[in-house]
């Protein structure tokens, strides 16, 4: 395995040192082994089922790859743990502004990345209705450009 260098690290937040350790290798993985960097960031999750970061990782690596419906369980469970850990209610299609704004702002901005996760994995399965549902939601809850929606939303018009 590469050494990895002080300045290719990435920032993975208040992640226990053990977990950030594997998803900096899963990264450094990720560029020439994907098998590899996906067994590793599976081995972060494992570890430690709370990590945020381990569900965003996963679902990057497999979107990327290609592997959709592989991306999209992914995103969704680490919707549902990041909805959790906020103090959201479990159903997103519930989910209010102010729900938003009384939960823990990490994991709620985790949670609402992760619905525009889904989104765009769900745009690029065909599923523009399930797209449409999802980007319609973050717009009610007045995140949509803060977390990159506009984009999705814009790619779900142009093939529309």
């Amino acid at each position: 395995m590469s050494t990895i260098k002080e300045g290719d690290l990435i920032d993975f937040g208040d992640t226990p040192p053990a977990v950030n350790d594997l998803l900096q290798q899963g990264v450094s993985l990720s560029r020439h082994d994907r098998a590899a960097a996906d067994a590793t960031f599976r081995a972060a999750l494992a570890l430690d089922p709370s990590a945020l970061a381990a569900y965003f990782c996963l679902t990057k690596i497999h979107a990327y790859g290609g592997r959709l419906d592989e991306a999209l369980t992914i995103a969704e469970a680490g919707l549902a743990e990041a909805a959790r850990q906020a103090g959201l209610p479990g159903d997103w299609v519930g989910w209010t502004a102010e729900d938003v704004a009384r939960a823990a702002a990490v994991p709620a901005r985790f949670a609402l990345t992760m619905l525009k996760a889904s989104a765009f994995i769900r745009l690029r399965l065909s599923e523009g209705r399930e797209t449409a549902r999802r980007l319609d939601k973050l717009a009610e809850l007045g995140v949509s450009e803060g977390i990159g929606g506009g984009v999705v939303a814009d790619l779900l018009k142009a093939v529309a």
